[in-house]
């Protein structure tokens, strides 16, 4: 498989080389850099696509929590923080997984074998052209989801729900974790915590789409996502 991209924004040195030697014994991983506040991090991100941010919430100049809500296409996203009480808000923003500091390598490879398993779908969803499906774990099952049923998925936290014409679904995983399944063509992310389906789409201004009957907010940062339909 292709190598995982990806960076640390981490301004503790201990925490640094933790990561660093974690990261080295995982040959599926590239780490292209570590940064020490979001700021750099961002400028590198310009440039530099990555599929995964390493990612601690307390950091000078800007937050964690503040940067994550900056990005209009997300990575994947594992926080590493000592304060469990963000867990919540993370999951708000779609994280893969949340560290609580210290934390041991097997449960580091725990977190990172999620983005792994999200990039290998990936993978496989861009390789089967024509697929007109994927299987979503349902309750310890897996129920076969048609892509043209769905209407639109909604973040709830460690959850989505997918709305489709026949009935709703949740599932544990976040947008980001579901978007990788969805065809990037017919499917676009337009706040974070709602994915469409653009054949769905009824109306729509620069603030609100109606999709199904419902009325969905248009993000700030996503505005050019509907200007390009």
């Amino acid at each position: 498989m292709s190598k995982i991209k990806c960076i640390l924004i981490e301004d503790e040195p201990l925490a640094v080389k933790i990561l660093v030697e974690y990261i080295a014994q995982l040959s599926f991983l590239d780490l292209k850099g570590a940064f020490k506040n979001a700021i750099l991090a961002s400028e590198f991100l310009r440039d530099n696509p990555v599929d995964l941010i390493f990612l601690d919430i307390h950091l000078p100049k800007l937050k964690g929590i503040d940067f994550l809500k900056t990005l209009a296409h997300q990575p994947a996203v594992i926080v590493t923080t000592a304060y469990h009480k963000y867990a919540v808000e993370g999951f708000d923003l779609s994280v893969t997984d949340y560290l609580l500091k210290p934390f041991a390598f097997d449960r580091f490879l725990k977190a990172v074998n999620k983005v792994k398993n999200i990039h290998e779908e990936q993978k496989k969803t861009n390789d089967s052209e024509g697929k007109d499906f994927f299987f979503l774990t349902v309750q310890k099952k897996k129920v076969k989801i048609l892509f043209s049923e769905i209407a639109y998925i909604e973040s709830q936290r460690e959850y989505v729900k997918i709305i489709t014409t026949k009935k709703e679904y949740l599932s544990k995983m976040s947008t980001h974790e579901i978007g990788c399944l969805l065809p990037a063509s017919q499917f676009k992310r337009i706040h974070r915590s709602f994915i469409i389906s653009i054949n769905k789409i009824e109306s729509y201004t620069a603030e609100m789409v109606e999709v199904n009957g419902v009325a969905i907010p248009v993000g700030r940062e996503y505005r050019q996502v509907i200007e390009g339909l």
